[in-house]
């Protein structure tokens, strides 16, 4: 056998083996991708439903309020108490600090030293009050929380007594109102509260400017809860208890028309009404659910201010208002002055009875009934007719 033979054999075995032979399995294809899955993100929790409105008709604030004040004066001469004012305001606290809020008119300025913005042509007579700034604190101790400087005393050291008067009331803690656009804002037991305090002299919130007045506190009342508007007017003495319901003119000083300033701010947004100036107390009334008093007299006034007969009683007229402003209730301390001391708590309840007949003598049906216990309530009244412009008003 050739040897190309032998290689033919050799190849055609070989072929025949491959031929026999099992083909390779494939590999296996890998596994499929597991799928992703995309989790949402959690949605986010609502927000907590809104905190409700309180119910404002639910809500009380007292406002105690008193007439005109002025606790010594070291002008022209020494006039200040023996124990420098520190107890003159004692007997009437407690009634004052169980008030929310309480309100006073400060005549004169608290200015340590300085010369005043008028002459007095008879020095022992001289109507011009200056009280030490520590006086403040004497304020602040027996409850008070507001002060009014809309006065003729004022500005008895210019405007700049007044500023100084200013800045000792806010260093004490206490606010202010009184000089033009000066008006006092602050919020107590969850109730915005603005005081507008007028008057009739110069370079103060003008209580003669009506329509003026009457834009102001309506403003005011569109951004707070409670508005007590306070003015300094109308005429002077023992024999102007009586509201005239006219223009009143004191020694050739137009005084203004109360009524219609009080009246007119209540139609504007006002909700309480607190009127001094006069030296006496005048009477009350509930107009369209809110208290005017038309004034509360000579409060505490350690000499220069005349407190003979009934230019020295005085009432601290607490008033209960809900959260709309609306009068819920009532309530008047009777004090009076007896000199040295300063206002006492009157047993004879004696400005509570002159207020009383006042109001029942000048409006007749004042939508208020007085309790012998000093308490007043809310009580039926006919619908109060529209002002009558005086001849003065039409001028």
């Amino acid at each position: 056998m050739t040897t190309d033979t032998q290689k033919l054999l050799g190849l055609f075995a070989l072929s025949l083996l491959a031929a026999c032979a099992t083909p390779p399995e494939p590999a296996p294809e890998p596994p499929p991708e597991p799928a992703v899955v995309e989790v949402p993100e959690p949605a986010p929790a609502p927000p907590p439903p809104p905190e409700p409105e309180p119910d404002k008709a639910a809500l009380r604030i007292s406002i105690a309020s008193v007439g005109d004040m002025m606790i010594g004066t070291d002008y022209p001469r020494n006039h200040l108490p023996d124990d420098d004012g520190a107890s003159f305001l004692a007997d009437v606290t407690p009634a004052l600090s169980a008030a929310d809020i309480a309100f006073g008119n400060l005549e004169g300025v608290l200015v340590d030293g300085g010369e005043p913005g008028k002459k007095c042509s008879n020095p022992s007579a001289c109507y011009l009050f200056r009280s030490p700034t520590r006086y403040a604190e004497h304020y602040r101790n027996a409850g008070f929380d507001v002060l009014s400087l809309a006065n003729n005393h004022a500005r008895d050291f210019g405007e700049e007594g007044r500023t100084s008067s200013m800045e000792a009331i806010a260093a004490a803690g206490m606010h202010h109102s009184g000089r033009v656009d000066d008006f006092a804002s602050f919020e107590h037991n969850d109730l915005r509260i603005a005081v507008l305090a007028y008057a009739v002299t110069k370079n103060s919130n003008m209580l003669l400017d009506y329509e003026l007045a009457f834009t102001t506190v309506a403003r005011f009342a569109k951004t707070h809860d409670i508005v007590v508007v306070s003015f300094h007017g109308g005429a002077e003495g023992a024999d102007v208890t009586h509201i005239p319901f006219a223009d009143e003119v004191y020694y050739g000083e137009p005084r203004g028309d109360v009524v219609w300033f009080a009246r007119g701010v209540v139609d504007a947004g006002a909700d309480l009404v607190i009127g001094h100036g006069p030296h006496v107390v005048r009477g009350m009334e509930r107009y369209k659910d809110r208290l005017i008093a038309y004034s509360l007299g000579n409060f505490a006034t350690y000499y220069g201010i005349s407190v003979a007969g009934i230019k020295g009683i005085a009432p601290i007229l607490t008033t209960t208002l809900d959260g709309d402003g609306r009068f819920v209730e009532g309530e008047i301390v009777s004090t009076i002055q007896l000199r040295p001391a300063g206002p006492s708590v009157d047993p004879k309840q004696r400005a509570l009875k002159l207020i009383r007949g006042l109001s029942i003598e000048d409006f007749e049906k004042p939508g208020l009934t007085f309790l012998p216990d000093g308490h007043v309530l809310p009580a039926d009244r006919p619908p109060v007719p529209a002002h009558v412009l005086s001849e003065s008003d039409d001028e």
